[in-house]
């Protein structure tokens, strides 16, 4: 806190001259802020000068106070904003990192904990980009022929999710977050008025000819009312699955925002409604929390088990009026073949569309060649891979289309059939 107070004489000294190192921090706190995602402009930083010049600088608490109250204008920014203040204003003891650097250390074998919602994005924030440190430099024009090339884009939407680096899945979900998801959508049994003349409405034709007495009958017209089907996903999140599925929950975070009806349910050993915490506004902070409530995440998998609750517990809930079920697993159980068949069987019953994601079809060689792959396999109505950007973004293309020839799990069940 001493460096703050440091500052803020610093900048009411020289204030009139428009040197204050205060002044300029929180301008440069306020553009971090901006990149972390938060809505912030030159007028913010004005206004936070302003805000610490009035209540000047008593404490760490009341500066952070002060801050907070201009950037944070939703409740969901409160958690980045509290990880960007952390990491920028923290206070700078040289002397006592040094005692420390040279103090023997025992070895601290202490769990670490989960990173902090937001982390991940203020420390890009925090980080200058290589590309904008070497941009005053002037760089020769070079003529390169790309016509045998591809640019990083499109590397990144063909690699795989296992073998991304941290910085290139922080790119994949951020290319995910970017995805159009329109989705098909069927009539209900419900009407709504139209301008065509497709149905007479007899009520509200008589409803608008009581505004004038009856003296004068306009007939007025109805049509179904469309709406897209409910979207309902089973993800695996055992030992094999976990790093697919949990770059699959930015994919249904997106959607959840973008359209209501969809439930998600994660299972391992057991099965877990995670949907409310989808909801969540900030996407790290929900997938955090859907790990949290899962007790058995990355453990092993009893997908005819689960399966079978969901059609015991939540079938007649969340799979009305035509709902489309996503099953993500890659179907490698190694006891219930019968109760897998059964229940994949009933579960394709229940619902419209059955789509099945399988991230071993990013194999070349890939064979319908395991028990419980073959036990599904004639009860889905699409195979698709999900293990890149690619991948999810024909799947996102997919639900707004017919079942593509592609997809049809037939073509596996046939005697030396190949992927």
């Amino acid at each position: 806190m001493q460096a703050l107070v440091e500052q803020h004489q610093g900048y009411t000294a020289s204030r009139r001259s428009g040197s204050g190192k205060l002044t300029d921090n929180v301008v440069h706190f306020s553009r971090v802020l901006r990149r972390a995602g938060l809505k912030t402009g030159p007028g913010d930083a004005a206004d936070a000068i302003n805000a610490i010049e009035a209540i000047g600088l008593g404490s760490r608490d009341e500066f952070h106070a002060a801050l907070s109250a201009v950037f944070v204008r939703r409740r969901e920014d409160q958690p980045v904003f509290d990880e960007a203040f952390e990491l920028f204003w923290r206070s700078r003891d040289l002397v006592g990192k040094m005692i420390a650097l040279m103090s023997p250390k025992a070895a601290d074998n202490r769990e670490k904990g989960k990173p902090k919602p937001g982390r991940s994005r203020v420390a890009d924030a925090l980080t200058p980009s290589p590309t904008n440190s070497k941009a005053s430099k002037e760089i020769p024009e070079v003529d390169v022929d790309a016509r045998l090339t591809s640019s990083s884009r499109e590397m990144l939407k063909r690699m795989d999710f296992a073998q991304m680096s941290a910085a290139e899945l922080a790119m994949a979900r951020r290319e995910i977050a970017r995805l159009v998801t329109p989705f098909s959508e069927y009539p209900t049994r419900r009407f709504e008025p139209a301008a065509s003349a497709s149905r007479i409405d007899p009520r509200a034709t008589m409803r608008y000819a009581m505004r004038s007495g009856g003296g004068l009958i306009l007939p007025r017209y109805r049509r179904r009312r469309k709406l897209p089907p409910p979207l309902v996903v089973l993800a695996d999140i055992s030992g094999s699955m976990s790093q697919y599925t949990r770059v699959f929950l930015h994919f249904l975070h997106a959607l959840s925002e973008r359209r209501q009806r969809v439930h998600i349910f994660l299972f391992g050993t057991r099965l877990t409604n995670v949907t409310r915490y989808l909801r969540r506004r900030d996407p790290d902070e929900a997938v955090n929390a859907c790990a949290d409530a899962v007790p058995d995440w990355s453990g092993g998998t009893r997908i005819g088990a689960t399966l079978g609750e969901f059609n015991r517990l939540w079938s007649r809930r969340v799979l009305g009026q035509g709902a489309v079920v996503l099953l993500i697993t890659d179907g490698l159980e190694r006891e219930g073949i019968e109760e897998l068949e059964r229940e994949a069987d009933r579960l394709h019953r229940s619902c419209r569309r059955l789509v099945w994601l399988n991230p071993l079809l990013r194999f070349d060689g890939f064979e319908a060649r395991a028990r419980g792959v073959r036990a599904i396999l004639p009860h889905v109505d699409e195979l698709r891979p999900v293990h890149n950007l690619q991948s999810v973004a024909d799947l996102a293309q997919a639900l707004s289309g017919d079942i593509s020839r592609s997809g049809d799990p037939r073509r596996f069940l046939s005697s030396g059939a190949t992927a």
